[in-house]
C-alpha cells in the first residue's frame, strides 16, 4: 500500500482516543477488585460488546476471510461454531457465572472462584491454572502482535520488526496503565468499528462487482477455484466434508473455557443485564461473522473477474491470502476511509491482545505472587500486575519475531488449549454439585495436555481433526471420572448453590 497522509492521520487520532481512555481508567483503579473486575460496574452494552471484541481479534478481519478466500465455503462452519458457542456461553453461563462467582467469596479470577468454588485452601488448583493461561495466553497474545505487526507493515510499508513493535506499545502502554476498565471502554469503542467496517467492506464488493452472476461464473471459470469452492458440505476433491464440518463446529466449545470472555459475566452490574448484553452480543457476533465469511466471497468475485485482473496481480504478488481485507479496503475505498477502516484490525487486534495480557496479569499476581505473600498490599499488587503486563507482552513479542507466522495458526492452538483446558471445569462447576477440586484440577490438566500431544504428534494432526473436539471430551470425561473418586462437603456445596441461587446477591441495582 502506497503512504498516504489521510492515513496516517486517521491511526494517530485513533492511538490517541485509546491511549486517553487508559490514562482516565488509571485515576479509576484503586485496587485490585478496579483493575481486574472494573468494581464489577459493567452495564450491558459495555459487557456484551468488550467480551464478543476481546473474543474475536485479529483473526475476525485477517484469519477468517482469508481461509474462506482460500478454502471456500466449508470453511464457514468455523463461523457457524461460533455463534452457536457464544449464544450458549450467554445462555448458559453468563448469569450463572455471576452470581456464583460472588457466592464464592468474591472471586476476582476464574483460578480463584475455582479455589473458593470447593472450599479448598490448596493452591493447587489455582497454580495449575495460571500455569495453563500463562502458556496458552502467550500464543494467544503472540498472535495479536503478529496481526498488527502485519497491518502497520502494510499500512506504512515499515519492516515487520518495526512494525510489530509499534503495535506492542500500543496495546502494551493503555492496559498497562488503566486495566480492567480502559480494556472495556477500549473494547467497545473498538467493537462498533469492527461492526461498522465488517458492513462496509462487502457493501462497497457488491456495488463494485454489479454484474454479480458474470463474476460469480468467472470465479468458477479460474483455475484456482475449484468447482466446490460454493459448497457448505463438499471438500475440495467433492467429498463429504465430515472433518471440516466437525472441527469448524468444535470451534463453538471454546467459549466456554475463555478466562477473558468469562470475567465480563463476572463484572456486570447485575445478572438481570444478562439477557439484554445476550441480546446485543448475538447480534453482534452473527453481523460480524456473517460479514467476514462475505469478505472472503465477495473479496474472490471481485478479484477473480476478468476487469480486475491488475489488482488480482497485485494481491497475489503480496503472497499472504490473511491481507484480503487489508488489500481491498485500500484498494477499493478513499484513503481517509480506507484509514478508519484499517484502523478497524488494529482495533480487533488491540481489543484481544489487551485482554489477554490482563488476563494473564491476573493469573500471576492473584494465583501466583499472592499465594506466596499474602501480606503484599493492595498498592505492591498492582504494580505486579503491571509488571506482568510488560513481562508477558515482552515474550510474546519474541514468539511474534516470525513474520511467517499464522495468525490463524496460532490463534486456534490457544483457542483449544484455554477452550479444553478450562470449558468442561467451569460448566460442571457452575451446575453439578458433585463435582470436586481433584476433578477440576484433573480436567484442566488433561484438557491442556490434551491439545498440545494432539497438535504435536503428526499421525493425530494429520486427521484433520481439531484438537479442540477430542480434548474437551477427553477432559469432561476426567472431571467426572475423578471427581465421582472423590469425596466433598455435600453441605457446604448446598450451601453455595442455594446462595447463588438468590436473585440480590452482589449486585448493585442502582
Amino acid at each position: 500500500m502506497e503512504f498516504n497522509i489521510f492515513t496516517v492521520i486517521a491511526f494517530a487520532l485513533y492511538a490517541m482516543i485509546i491511549l486517553g481512555i487508559g490514562i482516565w481508567s488509571f485515576k479509576r483503579s484503586k485496587n485490585m477488585n478496579d483493575y481486574f473486575l472494573g468494581g464489577r460496574q459493567l452495564g450491558s452494552w459495555t459487557t456484551a460488546i468488550s467480551a464478543q471484541a476481546s473474543d474475536m481479534s485479529g483473526w475476525l478481519l485477517m484469519g477468517l476471510p482469508g481461509s474462506i478466500l482460500v478454502g471456500g465455503l466449508t470453511q464457514s462452519w468455523i463461523a457457524i461454531g461460533l455463534f452457536i458457542g457464544t449464544y450458549l456461553n450467554w445462555r448458559i453461563c453468563a448469569a450463572r457465572l455471576r452470581k456464583m462467582s460472588y457466592a464464592a467469596g468474591d472471586a476476582i479470577t476464574i483460578p480463584e472462584y475455582l479455589q473458593k468454588r470447593f472450599f479448598s485452601s490448596s493452591p493447587v488448583v489455582r497454580f495449575v491454572c495460571a500455569v495453563i493461561i500463562f502458556f496458552f495466553f502467550l500464543i494467544y497474545t503472540a498472535s495479536a502482535f503478529s496481526g498488527g505487526a502485519k497491518l502497520f507493515n502494510y499500512v506504512f510499508g515499515t519492516d515487520y520488526v518495526l512494525s510489530l513493535t509499534i503495535g506492542a506499545l500500543i496495546i502494551i502502554s493503555y492496559t498497562f496503565l488503566g486495566g480492567f476498565l480502559a480494556v472495556c471502554w477500549t473494547d467497545l469503542i473498538q467493537g462498533m468499528l469492527m461492526f461498522a467496517a465488517l458492513v462496509i467492506v462487502p457493501i462497497v464488493l457488491l456495488i463494485k462487482t454489479p454484474d454479480l452472476g458474470g463474476a460469480f461464473q468467472s470465479a468458477l471459470n479460474a483455475e484456482a477455484v475449484t468447482e466446490y469452492y460454493f459448497s457448505f458440505i463438499k471438500a475440495p476433491d467433492g467429498s463429504l466434508a465430515v472433518t471440516t464440518i466437525i472441527s469448524g463446529l468444535a470451534w463453538g466449545l471454546g467459549y466456554f473455557g475463555m478466562p477473558h470472555i468469562l470475567v465480563r459475566f463476572m463484572a456486570i452490574k447485575n445478572s438481570d443485564m444478562i439477557k439484554k448484553s445476550r441480546l446485543i452480543a448475538t447480534i453482534w457476533v452473527f453481523v460480524t461473522l456473517g460479514a467476514a465469511v462475505l469478505v472472503g466471497v465477495f473479496g474472490m468475485m471481485f478479484l477473480h473477474n476478468p476487469e480486475n485482473a491488475e489488482l488480482l496481480a497485485r494481491f497475489n504478488a503480496m503472497g499472504d491470502s490473511e491481507k484480503i481485507f487489508m488489500f481491498l479496503s485500500s484498494s477499493l475505498l478513499p484513503a481517509l476511509i480506507a484509514g478508519i477502516i484499517l484502523s478497524a484490525i488494529l482495533a480487533a487486534i488491540m481489543s484481544t491482545a489487551d485482554s489477554q495480557l490482563l488476563v494473564t496479569s491476573s493469573a500471576v499476581t492473584n494465583d501466583m505472587f499472592k499465594l506466596f505473600k499474602k501480606e503484599a498490599s493492595e498498592k505492591t499488587l498492582m504494580w505486579i500486575s503491571r509488571g506482568t503486563v510488560i513481562l508477558v507482552a515482552v515474550i510474546a513479542y519474541v514468539i511474534a519475531l516470525d513474520e511467517n507466522s499464522s495468525v490463524m495458526g496460532l490463534v486456534s492452538y490457544a483457542w483449544a488449549g484455554l477452550g479444553a483446558a478450562f470449558g468442561p471445569a467451569m460448566l460442571l462447576s457452575l451446575f453439578w454439585k458433585k463435582m470436586t477440586i481433584q476433578g477440576a484440577v484433573a480436567g484442566i490438566i488433561t484438557g491442556g495436555a490434551a491439545v498440545i500431544i494432539w497438535e504435536s504428534v503428526p499421525v493425530l494432526a494429520a486427521t484433520g481433526i481439531y484438537s479442540l473436539a477430542p480434548a474437551f471430551v477427553l477432559a469432561m470425561a476426567a472431571v467426572i471420572v475423578v471427581s465421582l473418586m472423590t469425596k466433598i462437603d455435600g453441605a457446604k456445596v448446598n450451601e453455595l448453590f442455594v446462595k447463588a441461587s438468590q436473585a440480590e446477591i452482589g449486585e448493585n441495582k442502582t
